[in-house]
């Protein structure tokens, strides 16, 4: 009988129910949409934010002690400290390893230019070019402790990193040269440049010799070097196995203060829910411990700007969704109000024949939640819509529906019709059946 009261109740007075719905459905289809938005938001935003480079860079701990400043690295370089290469798998092994996306090696150091049409091969000591040799992975394939295998490589790290040409092959005796390199050394694509390690024991040197298969363009320090594969730099070199530098690009939550405490002071619950939340800070804190005799750092101008934007593009959206709710909470109030009046008689008689005020009131509250969950799947519906439109359009990909979103959506349609009728539903509950009856 109940349900029965319900849906007739509900079938009466269509226009002013198709209305309040239709308000109910753009309210939860702007909700739908933002929530949406803002739960792919992170994921999308981090995607992106790995094309501005690596947020993790490893280093020799026997570097020296830490200084920073400003969130800047100021440090210096000790160049007898070298990590073994033959560590960087166990990366892939800590809690947060699916979240680092790609990492590659650095082996930097400075080097003679040979003139190879005439020394190919080897050459007498005599005054030549100098430049900047670097050492690193290009599409590097490494087999993981767990059997599997990853691809990893500088144009991962860096995918901005811009080569007129292709990259050098591995194994293939090639290289890239920075733009202004190839400048100052007058070397185009195809040509053979010979860069060597000055040996002062020896009057005939060792020489490389290099296929230059493309010229890079970083807008950084390597448009002054000479790029090729690291088991090429450790040969030229003479440091077999090593490397000096990391670069680590890893998928990270922005950082709060709870993030930026010392985990040295964290009680073992603290500590806990620091370790399983995917902070940059506790992500490198991971790395140290799987890379013994290494400082992990932050790269805190990349790390500090993705938790920035990250920050203000979720408010906005929660502000949407805020006032989108408040919207779709007056319109259901207001509706709500005038449909109390018109029904006094009704309240009224229903009253007089012994209805009380508990069961009147959750009798209309019935009515006005069936509203909620016909504008609530309404609006996701809709909602889902904008939101693929608005996913499309800035991140290139649109959001997945979501179950989660749904049941969201119809919560807080809910939520805002009864809170919306609170006042109405109130002033009806107190109707007193007498005066209604006699007209007053």
């Amino acid at each position: 009988m109940f349900l029965r009261l319900v849906a007739d109740s509900f079938t009466r007075r269509p226009r002013r129910k198709v209305l309040t719905a239709a308000a109910l459905s753009l309210g939860m289809a702007v909700v739908t949409a933002a929530l949406s938005v803002s739960l792919d938001v992170g994921d999308r935003l981090a995607s992106e934010f790995r094309s501005l480079g690596a947020n993790l860079v490893v280093t020799p701990a026997a570097d020296s002690l830490p200084l920073e400043i400003g969130g800047v690295d100021y440090r210096p370089v000790n160049a007898g400290a070298y990590l073994p290469e033959a560590d960087l798998p166990k990366i892939k092994t800590v809690f947060w390893h699916n979240n680092i996306i790609a990492f590659a090696p650095e082996l930097r150091f400075s080097v003679h230019i040979a003139d190879t049409e005439d020394h190919p091969w080897e050459l007498v000591r005599h005054p030549e070019e100098e430049a900047s040799l670097v050492g690193t992975w290009i599409a590097h394939r490494i087999v993981l402790p767990d059997g599997n295998a990853f691809v990893t490589g500088v144009d991962r790290t860096n995918p901005w990193w811009g080569v007129e040409g292709r990259w050098f092959v591995e194994g293939q005796k090639e290289c890239v040269v920075g733009a202004k390199a190839a400048k100052r050394l007058g070397l185009r694509t195809g040509d053979k440049v010979g860069p060597y390690v000055d040996d002062p024991s020896k009057m005939v040197q060792r020489v490389s010799v290099l296929t230059v298969t493309g010229i890079l363009s970083t807008g950084e320090s390597e448009d002054e070097a000479i790029v090729t594969s690291l088991a090429e730099a450790q040969e030229i070199s003479r440091l077999s196995g090593v490397y000096r530098k990391l670069y680590v690009s890893a998928l990270t939550k922005p950082e709060d203060d709870f993030a930026r405490r010392d985990p040295k002071t964290m009680k073992a619950d603290e500590f806990e829910r620091w370790s399983c939340s995917p902070y940059v800070s506790s992500i490198a804190y991971s790395i140290k411990q799987a890379l013994p005799g290494t400082d992990v750092r932050v790269i805190r101008r990349v790390a500090e700007g993705e938790g920035t934007i990250l920050t203000r593009v979720r408010a906005l959206l929660w502000m949407v969704t805020l006032a989108a709710l408040l919207a779709a909470g007056l319109s259901v109030g207001a509706s709500s109000a005038a449909s109390v009046i018109e029904r006094r008689s009704e309240i009224g008689l229903m009253k007089a024949l012994g209805a009380g005020s508990g069961m009147v009131g959750f009798l209309l509250a019935a009515e006005q939640l069936l509203l909620a969950f016909v504008g609530g799947g309404i609006g996701y519906s809709l909602g889902t819509i904008l939101a693929r439109l608005v996913g499309q359009k800035i991140f290139g990909v649109a959001p997945a529906p979501s179950l989660l979103v749904l049941v969201a959506v119809l919560a807080l349609a809910a939520g805002v019709t009864l809170l919306g009728s609170a006042i109405p539903l109130r002033r009806a509950s107190r109707y007193e059946p007498a005066p209604i009856l006699r007209g007053e």
